[in-house]
């Protein structure tokens, strides 16, 4: 206990002195935060980064969204009517919309706003698939029309995983979707101070005080969104273990991604609470790219799921077995379309002279394969550190590991470039189970070439058995749909899933209540200081 209480000691003094570049404004009701990630990019349609999604969801509002049963529920939307052939939405917004600069928002927004995030999100590209048009029929009304009845239209404009689809001013939703935004300017409950934005140290929000909530309770991310701070501040400490010390002196008052090592620690101290939503998890992805050699062979694609060793993932990220669950469903396990159809390579006992004749059969001959490796993530970092281990165990492959933190993973993973001139070979990050739990929502699984997610997967097949399970009129037909998904995914593997764990978050309930519990990115309305 000693030494606990001295180790505590240090960091505290650690977290005390990160802390004291942070403006404190005493007079205000101030909330302090650390998330996972550092606000490095303001444009929540151009990186599927769930910070992305959490600063948007500060700023931006949706149409639809969650409740805490993961229920569709209207937001901006007031009302809708659908027609007779399923193919015609007419929405109606609510009263009281109003932008941070003081304009009203209106269907032109609305329409803006969709066609922008539809051509770079993986379930908005699918939606505006069969989208004919939407348009503007008046300020507070708007005609979504589909060329097929997709019966998911409600359930993607309500998704929570990224991106998610915020309406933003018809000027920004104007911009290029290839280009990011430059200002910030939305509808939601909080307006961001840009002036106090300090990447690598804060992140500042204020309390819109224009803002109308809706008058049904807060309930995940739906309902009404009630503001009962000045102000939020999102710090940013890249230790975790300064982070979780931060926590226990009270110089935090929220933390959204503990490190699993330190749970005990939380759990045992007076006034910090730990919560987990029901429905909460993350999936690990080792992620190939399919454009260049070696893994734009399906063989060597193949070959890596007998190398990769699923549980050695779980002992390392989440120690407690609480928190783990080793799965090998490509739509995570736990939710309706669990399945490990194929999977027997990757279940079965790791085969390294299966793998090199595969990786020959390919026409690999000890090239180097470039792994971007994020040092300074959470998760990431150890994961990373698994993979390099598996793969250097089996003793052919010459693998070429660049170290760099996660914002210039997430830059570099966009160039499609061969690796010696700037691209890449692998990379690891993350989703949720919400967002896997769905062929239609979950980004990386998709095999639509060109408007796949990073490393480009190509498979018409597979997109057009995905379009079926789209369109299957019950869930029973959906069911066997995913296990047909499964058995081409594995046989294809646009990538591959290392893990599967839940990981809580941890606040001051001696400080903060109100503390709305989601599977994914965490609101901020709603809680209060005491």
């Amino acid at each position: 206990m000693i030494k606990i209480r001295t180790w505590l000691a240090a960091t505290i003094l650690a977290s005390a002195a990160a802390l004291a570049a942070v403006p404190a404004l005493a007079q205000q009701k101030t909330l302090r935060v650390t998330m996972h990630a550092d606000v490095r990019t303001l444009d929540p349609f151009w990186t599927t980064q769930t910070i992305a999604g959490i600063h948007g969801l500060m700023i931006y509002d949706t149409l639809f969204s969650s409740d805490a049963d993961l229920k569709p529920q209207p937001q901006m939307v007031d009302k809708w009517t659908v027609s007779d052939d399923r193919k015609v939405y007419t929405f109606t917004l609510r009263d009281g919309l109003t932008f941070h600069d003081g304009s009203a928002v209106t269907s032109k927004d609305v329409v803006a706003s969709m066609n922008r995030w539809g051509k770079r999100d993986g379930a908005g590209k699918q939606l505006m698939a069969f989208t004919t048009s939407i348009v503007a029929k008046d300020d507070k009304t708007f005609v979504w029309t589909l060329s097929e009845p997709y019966g998911l239209l409600i359930d993607i404009l309500a998704k929570t995983g990224t991106s998610i689809p915020f309406v933003m001013r018809e000027k920004e939703a104007m911009v290029d979707p290839f280009q990011q935004i430059q200002e910030v300017v939305g509808s939601g409950p909080f307006v961001f101070k840009r002036d106090e934005w300090k990447p690598g140290n804060v992140t500042v929000y204020e309390k819109f005080k224009g803002y109308v909530p809706r008058k049904e309770p807060a309930s995940g991310h739906a309902g009404g969104k009630v503001v009962k701070v000045d102000r939020v501040e999102f710090v940013w400490l890249s230790d975790p273990q300064t982070a979780q010390s931060a926590l226990v002196a009270g110089e935090i008052d929220y933390l959204e991604n503990p490190q699993a090592d330190f749970l005990p620690i939380l759990e045992s101290t007076p006034g910090i609470k730990l919560e987990t939503h029901k429905a909460a998890g993350t999936m690990g992805i080792l992620q190939l790219n399919h454009l260049h050699p070696p893994f734009n062979n399906v063989k060597a694609r193949q070959a890596m799921l007998y190398i990769i060793n699923n549980a050695d993932y779980l002992n390392t990220i989440a120690a407690n077995p609480k928190l783990q669950t080793l799965c090998y469903s490509y739509w995570g396990c736990g939710v309706e379309m669990e399945t490990d159809a194929g999977s027997e390579p990757y279940k079965g006992p790791k085969d390294y002279k299966k793998a090199e004749a595969l990786f020959k059969e390919a026409g690999y001959k000890g090239e180097p394969i470039t792994i971007l490796h994020a040092t300074d993530h959470q998760y990431i970092n150890p994961a990373n550190l698994v993979m390099i281990q598996q793969l250097r165990k089996a003793g052919f492959l010459k693998l070429d590991v660049q170290a760099m933190d996660w914002g210039a993973v997430v830059a570099r993973r966009a160039k499609k470039e061969t690796p010696d001139k700037g691209g890449w070979n692998i990379f690891i990050t993350g989703t949720t189970v919400l967002t896997s739990s769905s062929p239609v929502t979950h980004t990386s699984i998709g095999m639509g070439c060109e408007k796949a997610w990073f490393g480009w997967p190509c498979d018409a097949e597979f997109e057009e058995t995905r379009r079926a399970w789209a369109f299957a009129p019950d869930i029973a037909t959906r069911k066997k749909l995913a296990v047909e998904l499964s058995k081409q995914a594995y046989a294809k593997v646009p990538y591959i899933s290392f893990a599967q764990w839940r990981n809580p978050v941890a606040y001051r309930s001696d400080k903060i209540s109100g503390v709305l519990s989601v599977p994914s990115v965490p609101p901020m309305w709603n809680i209060e200081k005491k």
